[in-house]
This record gives structure tokens, sequence and C-alpha cells, in this order.
């Protein structure tokens, strides 16, 4: 497993380091893909990049106000989701950044210590 060093202090979850196939989270391990806000983190199955479901994953995070964006990783390696959720997205008045799910759970961090109100839904690893 990789740990990853916390540098600055800020309220709400944070990952900590990676398993073979998911996240670590403070001391509980994801061994799936996991669902990230600043109140919360939660396993996630992931349906698959090419069927993401915005609805499922903001009624799950249940956060208010609506965040900034959503923090996409795209699993092992970076792969863009399909127009459609891109569009969704849009739609619901969010931004979509999207990474290998690696560099989107360390890019969390960086974004979390600036108290960036945003979630993140970071596909399995593996």
């Amino acid at each position: 497993m990789v740990e990853l060093r916390k540098d600055v202090e800020f309220i709400g979850p944070v990952v900590t380091g990676f398993t073979p196939q998911g996240y670590k989270v403070g001391d509980q391990r994801f061994e799936q893909g996991l669902l990230i806000s600043p109140e919360q983190a939660l396993g996630w199955t992931g349906a698959g990049l090419d069927r993401l479901d915005l609805g499922e994953i903001l009624s799950n995070l249940n956060l208010s106000p609506k965040p900034e964006f959503i923090l996409l990783g795209s699993g092992a390696s970076m792969l863009q989701p399909p127009a459609a959720f891109r569009r969704e997205v849009e739609a619901a008045g969010m931004g979509l950044e999207v990474m290998d799910s690696r560099a989107a759970a360390r890019t969390w961090g960086v974004l979390r210590a600036e108290e960036r109100w945003i979630i993140g839904a970071f596909l399995p690893l593996a």
C-alpha cells in the first residue's frame, strides 16, 4: 500500500493512501471506488466510465450547497467520460475535472486544503 503525507490541516476526509484496488481515507480502507465530499467518504462500486450516473453520485453524497465541480478519477488511466455525462454535469451548474484515479485522489487533498467545495468520484484502480 502507498501512503500519502498530509502536510496541511483541513476539515473533512482526505485520501491518505492507495490499496491494490482502491483507497485509504484516514484509517478506513475502500477496496473499490470512492465517493468523497468535504463531509464524508463512501465506498462506491462505480458503474464504470461508460455508465456514470450523476444523480446517483449526488444523492449518495447529499452535499448542500451544490459542489463547485466534480473531480472524476477515471480508473488506472486517464479516460474521458461520455459526452452525455459531461453535458449532464454542465446542465447541473457544476464543472468537471477528469484525471486518472491516483492523480485525482492526490489532487483532492490539494483542493480541499484550499477549502474548495467539491466532490470526488474515483473509479477503482484495478
